[in-house]
């Protein structure tokens, strides 16, 4: 590459338009930036940037320009890849600007430690990095080719998302990585909700679900380990909290262009009667919101049946119309499509987890030793269960 390759290469970048995101990456960044001093004839400044950007690269856990700028592309969210994934056909200049700058960042991933060192007047050390062949804009159309399951944004790159503070959907950078092959017995359960979310994912009508049942018997885990099944054929989680619920109609239309399917997933779902969330929750769930959103439901867990908690003084009240009222309240659970008990496990499914489980992680105990230690420890914590089974293989395994 000639000198006035790099230079050109330089003012091309600049003009990025719908990749233009990707001049705020730190890489790229820190690229042009030593583009622009290269030739200026300030050695100790164009040499310390181009240590800036080699850093960048190691920083980032990949020495490779190529496979970072690949990576990046590809994970971007921009106008052109927005359009398609919400099913509009990008016009004509915008296709065309697309590939012309696919064929700058083509060049940028095919730059050398050499082409980049050619015009320093230095003969010391300088950091090297790796380079290889990939076809950037091959790769691009390809994961446009299959959108649906590859997503753009950071709904490529994650699989958990939660509400911030801000109410800004974020991922979780250490999700739950829990398979069902990990969750012992429930398997009609797990059944249920596993072709539930294969018709989301097929197009097909998708209920709303709610699991009901007892504290640690894996409702939770259930849902995040179908997640982690189905992650790779376009599937994402978004945990919403209680108090959050009022946000779903704004989340909806962030995620109804989305090319991706989504779970809503909110755990632990409780009311008092005059909760306003209550309202929120019902209007959602029939209809008059999330009908709209054919590639989102809602999942939500609850260790109460009715979700709404009663009182006697509810129950014995002077209502007028008391009985249409806790009518009301106590059917909120009915206008869920799907119902899901999970009942707390007998001796039997708990030392069957027990032993799934310390199996998984290498345990060697005598077999009656461990029942009768796993027994009392669910004792000790109130009962079986399957949050119990684990909390004890733990901490054998920690004491070992």
């Amino acid at each position: 590459m000639n000198n006035m390759s790099l230079k050109n290469l330089y003012i091309r970048l600049k003009a990025l338009a719908i990749f233009r995101d990707l001049l705020k990456d730190p890489v790229i960044d820190s690229l042009c930036n030593y583009l622009s001093l290269e030739q200026s004839g300030d050695l100790a400044l164009a040499v310390s940037a181009y240590g800036e950007f080699v850093n960048g690269l190691y920083v980032s856990g990949s020495p490779s320009l190529t496979h970072y700028v690949q990576d990046v592309v590809n994970d971007t969210e921009n106008p052109y890849i927005r359009m398609i994934g919400s099913g509009k056909e990008p016009g004509a200049e915008i296709v065309r600007c697309a590939n012309e700058e696919l064929e700058v960042l083509q060049a940028v991933a095919d730059l050398t430690p050499v082409d980049l060192r050619q015009n320093l007047n230095w003969d010391g050390y300088l950091p090297e990095f790796q380079v290889s062949k990939l076809d950037i804009a091959g790769s691009y159309r390809a994961r446009i080719d299959n959108i649906g399951q590859y997503g753009y944004g950071i709904y490529a790159k994650h699989r958990m998302f939660y509400i911030n503070s801000s109410n800004v959907i974020v991922p979780v950078f250490n999700p739950d990585r829990t398979r069902l092959a990990s969750l012992v017995d429930y398997e009609r359960e797990q059944k249920i909700i596993m072709d539930n979310t294969m018709a989301l994912l097929e197009g097909k009508p998708a209920a709303n679900i709610l699991l009901t049942g007892d504290a640690g018997t894996g409702k939770s885990s259930t849902i995040k380990a179908v997640v982690n099944e189905l992650y790779n054929r376009g599937l994402r989680i978004l945990e919403v909290r209680k108090e959050q619920l009022r946000e779903i109609p704004a989340i909806l239309d962030e995620l109804n262009s989305n090319p991706l399917k989504f779970i809503l997933f909110i755990d632990d779902l409780s009311f008092q009667k005059d909760d306003d969330n209550f309202s929120a929750l019902k209007a959602i769930l029939e209809g008059s919101v999330s009908a709209k959103s054919q590639n989102v439901v809602i999942y939500a867990t609850s260790n109460r049946r009715h979700l709404v908690k009663e009182t006697f003084s509810d129950r014995d009240g002077d209502d007028v119309h008391r009985n249409d009222t806790m009518q009301e309240i106590i059917s909120l659970s009915e206008r869920f499509g799907i119902q899901i008990t999970f009942s707390k496990p007998d001796k039997k499914t708990y030392l069957d987890i027990v032993h799934h489980l310390a199996q998984e992680r290498g345990v060697t105990m005598d077999v009656e030793e461990l029942d009768l230690l796993a027994e009392r420890f669910a004792l000790g914590r109130g009962g079986r269960s399957a949050r119990a089974a684990k909390q004890f293989v733990d901490g054998i395994v920690a004491q070992s």
